[in-house]
């Protein structure tokens, strides 16, 4: 029995790869169970950086999914400086390493096009979506970005009508980003960003943010209300794996990893060890799932760690499940500054359903300590700490030397998509 209807506006759906289309795709697929039937909205003809055709098996076979055709200029912009595919997944070289071909790209990617490139898709969108809405007596809206261009569509939308119920959803932030401060912005494009910022947010029924950091910084910002709705794990995915004893021990990274996440500290631990540590060198391997900038593979090249990697490059996000779940230490490394402690990697919760051991390197107090804490098979450390990250890893490696099995707490299940999804849905019957 179809229940409320939710339209759902989001520029990421499958066959897009990465971790912008899990949060979506899996409320999706869990909101009918609680009596609320869900209508996506997305381009007919977008440009994805990564594509993981994979995920379409996951979409909901009764799903209704309505689509537009868009104009990105990236399409444009690819074919004059082919790194502007890096620029739209947030990726940017540091300044002496840019070319001026680079620098004027992104020049023009951060004030000709406020606040992203898709926002040629925000005019018609309203256009299509009001007579949509009405016809199909849909009373709520959700609006998920990066990009931040689709939030307003829903600004437009709720302009037009405020009796329309709209909940932004911001899986990573606005102007607080860490790349945002790479674009090269003037003076008036500063101020037209935060403007609109300041309207999305201040307009919106309610605000979804996925870390607690960024939650207080919303609200400071100008948002009437925001509730807490982080990112979360798939069970369905881990039941069926097969856990195995490596003959190495086997030190594992998922996901991109770029030089503003570069984790020194563990390259130098891994280096201390491999010189200090009886048969460490021997024994251990590290390997990467998801794609390594250059700067961070000269960075390996610098510690002698390169003959112990292999690089498997962008999995299928499954391959990657696997792959994680076999490992016997994850790594996680997020920005060093302060202003990212607000960053919660969504491969976090997956690393806690492997129940395998999790190094993670973060700002002093960042949120991803504080959700570590609902899980004790791990270590938090920030990027100066050496002794920290090298006992950790240490300790991880004499445990797997003995074969002792890890023995986490039940805590983190909270963080499961469904469990995550009925709380979603109460503040969709609120």
């Amino acid at each position: 029995m179809k229940g409320k209807k939710v339209l759902i506006i989001t520029y990421y759906w499958p066959p897009a790869g990465g971790p912008g289309v899990q949060r979506w795709l899996k409320f999706s697929k869990y909101l009918p169970e609680f009596g609320i039937e869900p209508i996506i909205y997305s381009p007919e003809n977008p440009s994805y950086p990564i594509i993981d055709h994979s995920l379409l098996a996951e979409v909901p076979k009764n799903l209704k999914h309505i689509k537009t055709k868009i104009w990105e200029p990236y399409q444009i912009a690819e074919k004059i400086n082919p790194k502007a595919k890096l620029y739209k997944a947030g990726q940017f070289e540091k300044e002496e390493k840019q070319s001026f071909l680079t620098k004027i790209s992104v020049f023009i990617r951060g004030n000709f096009f406020i606040p992203d490139a898709r926002t040629f898709w925000v005019k018609p969108s309203v256009k299509f979506l009001k007579k949509y809405i009405s016809e199909n007596q849909i009373d709520t809206i959700i609006t998920t970005g990066p990009p931040h261009s689709l939030h307003l569509i829903g600004l437009k939308l709720k302009e037009q009508n405020s009796d329309l119920k709209w909940l932004a959803d911001f899986r990573d932030p606005w102007t607080e980003i860490s790349y945002h401060s790479e674009l090269k912005l003037n003076h008036f494009s500063k101020n037209k960003h935060l403007n609109l910022e300041f309207q999305v947010l201040k307009t919106a029924d309610l605000v979804l943010a996925t870390s607690f950091t960024d939650g207080d910084n919303y609200l400071k910002l100008g948002a009437q209300r925001v509730e807490i709705l982080t990112n979360g794990f798939e069970e369905s995915q881990f039941e069926n794996i097969q856990k195995k004893k490596n003959n190495e021990f086997k030190i594992t990274y998922s996901g991109g990893l770029e030089i503003a996440r570069n984790p020194e500290v563990i390259w130098k631990s891994l280096k201390e060890l491999n010189q200090n540590e009886k048969n460490f060198s021997e024994d251990f391997q590290l390997e990467f799932y998801g794609n390594v900038s250059k700067d961070v593979m000269e960075s390996l090249e610098e510690y002698n760690l390169t003959k112990f990697c292999k690089f498997k490059g962008y999995l299928s996000h499954q391959e990657s499940i696997e792959g994680i779940s076999n490992a016997d230490l994850l790594l996680l490394s997020n920005f060093p500054d302060e202003k990212s402690k607000g960053i919660i990697p969504g491969k976090i919760f997956e690393y806690m359903a492997t129940e395998n051991p999790i190094l993670a390197i973060g700002p002093s107090r960042g949120d991803i300590q504080k959700i570590l804490e609902d899980y004790n098979l791990s270590k938090y450390c920030t990027p100066s700490d050496l002794d920290c990250a090298r006992k950790f890893i240490l300790e991880s490696y004499k445990n797997w030397k003995k074969d002792l099995k890890p023995n986490p707490s039940s805590n983190y299940k909270k963080y499961s998509r469904k469990a995550l999804t009925e709380k979603l849905s109460k503040l969709l019957l609120d």
